[in-house]
């Protein structure tokens, strides 16, 4: 690496960091079971860190609440399958805890936060931790090791697409006000690489199609979505990146933004509005 120049080597970085994480996702996704759900736990718990991190730049955050009890959500559904109602009371407990400790601050020191710290607190463990719980619960179902797996590849399929066509063709601005080098081009690119790399794992997999291509085309405009969603964070609060876990990505939160809403999505159509 002597040789090469700064811009080489750090794309160098970057490039032996991002397959070792594909290479990690994909040999959890497959394996399944207690490696998935450990993997899950140890990725939403820092992500969820770090979006407090951002968080706290503009609210007074309880950050110790949200990590135990996201800590605890992504481990009960990681050990087991979990209802769906034991996360949402585990939502309103975490709600209320806040509160309390907003009780005692009123109490004794006549301050509270309140509502932003209740709001920002909850949306951690909604952004964050809800997705990596689907992953899991999906994970579980009977086609959740294709479904899965499509989602992160067809994710990727689409980041690559769209940054390709962005840089090389991208003319027409998407959302310039929140990341000025995304464009149209590349957006539409993003979705067909989607669209394509569904529509490849069906063929390899000999898959019936249909679910498979509803995942390619969600993955295509919500992957998007969830990667504008975290930049706008970052603006807020005034950030290049959320951490510096992993070396040329950032942060966990950098790296996944673009599969939470998918994920979220992904579950819905298919372990809510399916069945």
């Amino acid at each position: 690496m002597a040789g090469l120049s700064k811009k080489g080597r750090e794309l160098l970085t970057r490039s032996l960091s991002g397959a070792l994480i594909v290479i990690a996702i994909l040999g959890g996704v497959s394996y399944g079971g207690w490696l998935w759900g450990v993997m899950v736990t140890l990725v939403g718990v820092i992500s969820l860190d770090e979006f407090y991190q951002l968080a706290a730049k503009r609210l007074k955050i309880s950050k110790g609440i949200g990590l135990i009890f996201g800590a605890a959500i992504l481990m009960a559904v990681g050990l087991g399958h979990v209802e769906s109602h034991v996360i949402l009371v585990s939502l309103a407990l975490a709600f209320i805890a806040v509160l309390s400790i907003e009780m005692l601050r009123r109490q004794y020191s006549g301050i509270s936060t309140a509502i932003e710290n209740g709001a920002g607190t909850l949306a951690g463990l909604v952004f964050v931790v809800l997705p990596w719980s689907f992953s899991v619960i999906l994970r579980g179902g009977p086609y959740g090791k294709v479904l899965l797996l499509s989602v992160f590849l067809c994710t990727w399929a689409c980041d690559v697409s769209a940054y390709v066509v962005g840089t090389l063709w991208g003319r027409h601005k998407l959302c310039d006000n929140i990341s000025p080098n995304k464009t149209w081009e590349g957006f539409c690119s993003g979705v067909a690489g989607s669209f394509l790399m569904a529509a490849a794992i069906a063929y390899v997999r000999s898959f019936p199609p249909l679910p498979l291509l509803i995942v390619g085309l969600i993955c295509g405009i919500a992957g998007q979505m969830g990667d504008l969603c975290e930049s706008i964070l970052k603006r807020e609060a005034s950030v290049k990146d959320t951490g510096k876990i992993l070396p040329g990505h950032g942060g966990m939160l950098d790296r996944f933004d673009s599969v939470l809403i998918s994920l979220t999505l992904v579950y819905f159509v298919f372990e809510v509005a399916w069945r």
